[in-house]
């Protein structure tokens, strides 16, 4: 169950009169309790998590690969500060083609302008051409085609030198 479920499940037992309320589902509990002097109260439990073994010194080394995975990731973050980044500026599915046997509207390495169409979101059955509003060159695509975004959510990045 993540936040907004649990937000949700909040306001409708606030609106429906229910003093109490107890869920359980797999390894979460949950108990909301309202009353009419007092104001909402919730209560989350999580079950305990199974405690792992320790790791034997064979098994190290994918763990100190992993760290150094990490920190080269990090370095390739720092070095993005340099790019503009176009967001999504509504929530909807990300498309890289005006239709599925046109090419894509942007590949990396292109120059574009700031009035340069780079993608569509769909939103609703309407399709919302995203303008780059930054003059340069696509760097990298964040998003994958076809796949959900929200707002202010990262889609490309832009060299603008």
């Amino acid at each position: 169950m993540d936040l907004k479920e649990i937000q949700s499940l909040i306001k409708f037992v606030s609106k429906s009169g229910v003093s109490e309320v107890k869920l359980e589902v797999e390894d979460f509990k949950i108990t909301i309790k309202t009353g009419h002097d007092s104001p909402e109260t919730t209560i989350v439990h999580q079950a305990p998590v199974a405690v792992q073994q320790p790791v034997p010194v064979a098994a190290a080394a994918p763990q100190v690969a992993a760290a150094q995975a990490t920190e080269t990731k990090e370095a390739a973050a720092s070095d993005d500060s340099k790019y503009v980044t176009i967001t999504s500026p509504i929530i909807g599915t990300f498309y890289r083609k005006p239709s599925p046997d046109k090419p894509n509207f942007v590949e990396v390495g292109d120059t574009i302008q700031a009035d340069s169409v780079v993608c569509i979101v769909e939103a609703m059955k309407l399709f919302n051409e995203i303008e780059a509003e930054v003059s340069g060159k696509i760097v990298k695509v964040l998003v994958d085609e076809s796949t959900p975004v929200e707002f202010g959510q990262p889609l490309f990045l832009v060299d603008p030198s």
